[in-house]
């Protein structure tokens, strides 16, 4: 992912990116996001979720952000987490669902 996100111009200095290829593949996007916040937790803490993608269903949070990026390389919801401080992607399955998390800082 980290390459076909550069690919498409993302700068993904100063993000770390952790794929993840669990055995057995997470049935749906639920059982991903358990998966996902477990390891943001194990990388960050306490982290917030900013964005995500489940490739499955066509799904985008922030809903229709990539609307705004119709004549762009980069999918609305990269763009949004990465524009909000991501420090973190989470890869699941080759990007069948990728998650954008940041740190919470108290």
């Amino acid at each position: 992912m980290k390459q076909s996100l550069q690919q498409a111009g993302v700068d993904l200095s100063g993000v770390q990116v952790v794929e993840i290829m669990p055995v057995p593949s997470p049935s749906d996007y639920q059982a991903a996001v358990i998966i996902a916040n477990n390891k943001a937790q194990q990388q960050l803490g306490e982290a917030m979720l900013l964005s995500w993608y489940d490739r499955d269903r066509d799904f985008e949070s922030p809903q229709h952000s990539s609307e705004c990026h119709q004549d762009s390389a980069i999918p609305g919801y990269v763009d949004y987490g990465l524009s909000h401080g991501a420090e973190l992607v989470i890869d699941i399955d080759n990007g069948r669902f990728i998650f954008f998390y940041m740190a919470v800082k108290l």
